[in-house]
């Protein structure tokens, strides 16, 4: 992963080394993803990845456009490429280039602050390790045949054994954009009722989703946002999700996936070492996230200390 560090200095950068690295950034996504999308090329769905690219808003074209972050200037002519994009504006001087337009600051200084009060709130809080991943079980709870949010992936356990796990635990979810979708038989058994103006109140980090939803904070600040640190969010966000479903009701057999039994107690126990994993993973991310959104807000930009990996 390359470390990074926010800075108030402008970095340039020459064409040799940005093409070089915007070529290692393909290259990374290619390793991500490449085989999926020659899979979803064929027609075929997948319930892990998909999810990604459909209840996120940024499409594989997005994720494989390299970005330098603010303030960084690409020289050279193969520098042109950036003058078809709306959000970046050429440099005069010694070494024409393009950099990221600095107005976009300004038009996104509210997202810029949310994200990083709800990043900062979530730093503050203990991880929450007891949920056991059932808010997917509670999505389909009581639903029957409708239960099948997933196209034609079988539940594990039926649809009487799902309801029965539903009823037989505590459901501690904390995340809104998991609670809302559960069904109206599963809401009321939260210990919570959250509401979208509870995130900031409620985040906390050991949250499956909230390790996740780093890809969506960073994407949705991008270009200000250098694409390492999205990629390393979307890896981040890839292996979360497969937790996430290995630990749902359904049966990913099919897909190679074995299931985190949660409605045993090894499975819980194997549940809470991912999630721990996970969240001691997304530490480190979610700062530097909260850090490049605080010198967005007091410098009006930030340049990455651009380090080889």
């Amino acid at each position: 992963m390359m470390q990074t560090s926010a800075t108030e200095m402008s970095a340039t950068l020459t064409e040799p080394d940005w093409t070089n690295r915007r070529a290692d950034h393909s290259a990374r996504v290619d390793r991500l993803i490449g085989a999926y999308l020659h899979n979803r090329a064929q027609g075929n769905t997948h319930p892990v990845l998909d999810f990604l690219f459909t209840y996120y808003s940024y499409k594989p074209g997005h994720l494989k456009r390299w970005n330098p972050g603010f303030e960084v200037v690409l020289t050279g002519e193969a520098a042109q490429d950036y003058a078809a994009f709306a959000s970046y504006e050429p440099v005069d001087g010694p070494d024409f280039g393009y950099r990221v337009r600095r107005s976009l600051v300004e038009q996104r200084r509210s997202a810029i602050m949310f994200t990083r009060d709800l990043l900062e709130a979530t730093m503050t809080r203990q991880p929450n390790l007891g949920c056991f991943g059932l808010h997917e079980w509670a999505m389909v709870y009581r639903r029957g045949q409708a239960a099948l949010r997933h196209g034609s992936v079988p539940l594990r356990l039926g649809y009487d054994g799902t309801d029965a796990v539903v009823e037989s635990m505590k459901i501690r979810c904390t995340h809104y954009d998991a609670f809302r979708f559960f069904t109206p038989d599963a809401a009321p058994k939260n210990f919570l009722d959250l509401s979208p103006a509870s995130r900031t109140e409620r985040e906390q980090p050991g949250c499956v989703h909230a390790s996740m939803d780093l890809y969506k904070w960073s994407y949705k600040l991008s270009p200000l946002i250098d694409s390492n640190l999205v990629l390393d969010c979307f890896e981040l966000a890839l292996d979360a999700r497969t937790v996430d479903m290995r630990a749902s009701p359904y049966d990913l057999s099919d897909y190679g996936l074995s299931p985190i039994a949660i409605e045993t107690p090894s499975g819980r126990a194997e549940y809470v070492r991912a999630q721990t994993d996970l969240s001691a993973r997304a530490a480190p991310l979610r700062s530097e996230l909260a850090m490049r959104c605080q010198n967005l807000l007091v410098s009006g930009g930030y340049s990455a200390r651009l380090t080889a990996e």
